[in-house]
């Protein structure tokens, strides 16, 4: 990978603009419903952890990927703040919906990108992305069933949702009494009073043998994951070792998406034609379950990149900050 690649489409594939438009959606087969209600609900604790203030790091000054905007570090005044402990979760968002009857846009543009691996079986041909045949575009797929109506489990509860694009967080964010974090506010969380570090637990890079402190790719991307930090796709929100602050899986699982804009501000003239036509994208931190040093190195806290806010993928959510 060079310094001047553009952001790869494994982080967040685009919905092309002359696809179909929300309230038309495709007829496709009855979706898998999850269980909502009380009982659902009650399985889970959310649990929101206090974030101090002070002057936070944002950025680094050993870019990886240039071209992302990731340096210079530089420091954010920071007000103390609450942030959901974990990503939101399956079982969150279906309160959420069964609650106010919310249709997510996947749900109201009748599809959503699927990862080829997950793919049911039976699944019909679908379209792909011809810079990345590894994302499909799943009639049917949403949060109810990630993997499109011909798959055959329900999310699991204590996974976090995907298939929700930016507007979708901001929706749940309203009903919950939350906002989306800025990037200053996500980093300075992510890195859990350590300071100047790449990652939430501090120096040592994940590896293929013995060091698994996240969910992310272990392998040959796209062709094997191994699975050998224990999942393929999607982690439960609140697995691994939480960070100094109490934050689980602040890097790897799924993106998550920031209220701020996806900006690189850079006179390089093969920065500005990689990003161009990207005015209106919505900024996302963190990195998921497919990346891998090899191609997709954005598990790290300064990595950055965006999508379209009505964008929805089956490695991106968000986890919300509230008040002090």
């Amino acid at each position: 990978m060079t310094s001047d690649d553009s952001p790869k489409a494994c982080c967040g594939p685009i919905r092309a603009a002359s696809q179909t438009a929300p309230g038309k959606a495709l007829k496709t087969a009855a979706p898998v419903p999850i269980v909502a209600g009380a009982g659902l609900w009650q399985q889970q604790v959310v649990e929101i952890a206090s974030i101090p203030g002070g002057r936070g790091l944002l950025g680094t000054d050993a870019p990886v990927l240039p071209a992302d905007g990731e340096a210079p570090l530089r420091r954010k005044g920071i007000k103390p703040f609450r942030m959901d402990s974990c990503a939101v979760t399956n079982a969150r968002f279906a309160a959420f919906a069964e609650d106010t009857g919310y249709l997510t846009e996947a749900e109201r543009f009748g599809e959503s990108f699927v990862f080829y691996a997950h793919l049911p079986a039976a699944q019909p041909p679908t379209p792909t992305l011809p810079e990345a045949p590894w994302w499909h575009m799943v009639p049917g797929a949403s949060w109810r069933c990630p993997e499109g109506p011909y798959g055959v489990d329900a999310p699991h509860p204590d996974h976090p949702v995907t298939h929700v694009t930016w507007h979708d967080a901001l929706a749940f964010a309203k009903w919950a009494g939350g906002r989306l974090p800025t990037e200053a506010e996500w980093e300075h969380a992510a890195r859990g009073g350590l300071g100047d570090v790449p990652y939430p637990w501090g120096l040592e890079a994940p590896n293929e043998t013995d060091q698994f402190p996240c969910n992310i790719w272990q392998g040959r991307f796209p062709e094997r994951n191994t699975g050998a930090d224990g999942y393929k796709g999607t982690a439960p929100a609140c697995s691994y070792a939480p960070n100094g602050y109490g934050l689980y899986n602040m890097v790897g699982n799924v993106w998550e998406w920031t209220s701020q804009p996806f900006r690189v501000r850079s006179l390089k003239r093969s920065v500005k034609a990689a990003h161009q036509g990207r005015e209106s994208y919505k900024l996302t931190k963190g990195g998921s379950f497919l990346c891998h040093a090899s191609y997709c190195f954005r598990y790290r806290i300064a990595a950055r990149t965006g999508n379209s806010p009505d964008s929805s993928t089956g490695h991106t959510g968000f986890r919300l900050v509230y008040a002090a």
